[in-house]
């Protein structure tokens, strides 16, 4: 990139957000680094950043509802440089193994809220600062899904997987909607990565005792997606959109 524009990333106080907000900036790109409760994680990213000579701002945003999301932008008009690609990696998942019968109309909603709902009102807001026919000028929107899309996650938690599975659409949708306009839309689905989503959800082990058995015989990294987010953001990937990334060790 010859001119500086940000690189704004929901969910990016830890895992895969952290790590690509750090690739990010190695890569040139002003960081918004986004977040809802994690905010000494998000500053310390920040600072990281800003120690190396690059751009950065931590972003406070519950991006459940949508005046947090329309919040977000606007702190990001505000502190940094003009928008260049939206990372959509905010999610929610459960606090531990669920099947259907044990989850509420309130723990389904809130998790759609985020994962879906949220996504498209900050694609709908960034589409709005990137498009040519708003006299943007273009970009790119990378839609951060999972291989429990395809495989539905079944007994651990559904209402997660049908939320990315309902991204992976939009994604496809939304690229065909902006590709006159200079905008890519493009997805990755990260499988099996080792970040702290599995402790999270009540199952520190799963890293350990699943990994040996996929293809490549190990878990993933968060470097590794942030590296596949990272290209589909760059000028490299200029001819592609609709194309969703598996991330996933050959599961």
């Amino acid at each position: 990139m010859t001119v500086e524009r940000t690189m704004l990333i929901t969910g990016a106080s830890r895992g895969i957000g952290a790590a690509t907000a750090r690739m990010a900036a190695r890569e040139g790109w002003a960081v918004g680094v986004n977040y809802r409760t994690e905010r000494e994680a998000a500053e310390a990213i920040v600072a990281g950043i800003e120690a190396e000579g690059g751009t950065a701002a931590a972003l406070h945003a519950d991006l459940g509802t949508e005046a947090g999301v329309l919040g977000m932008f606007e702190a990001a008009d505000r502190l940094l440089p003009p928008l260049g690609c939206l990372v959509n990696n905010a999610a929610r998942t459960a606090p531990r193994r669920m099947r259907l019968s044990e989850m509420s109309w309130d723990e389904i909603a809130s998790l759609l809220a985020v994962n879906v709902t949220g996504a498209m009102i900050a694609s709908r807001e960034a589409a709005a600062r990137l498009s040519t026919a708003s006299g943007g000028a273009g970009g790119s929107i990378v839609n951060v899904s999972s291989l429990a899309a395809k495989h539905g996650a079944a007994a651990l938690y559904v209402h997660y997987g049908a939320s990315k599975g309902a991204l992976d659409t939009f994604t496809w949708g939304l690229a065909r909607e902006l590709a006159a306009e200079g905008v890519r839309v493009n997805g990755v689905r990260p499988g099996m990565i080792d970040t702290e989503i599995h402790a999270r959800a009540g199952m520190p082990d799963r890293v350990e005792q699943r990994g040996p058995r996929l293809p490549m015989g190990r878990a993933g990294t968060p470097d590794e997606v942030a590296a596949a987010i990272i290209w589909l953001a760059s000028d490299a990937a200029s001819y592609v959109t609709g194309s969703i990334l598996d991330v996933g060790g050959g599961a």
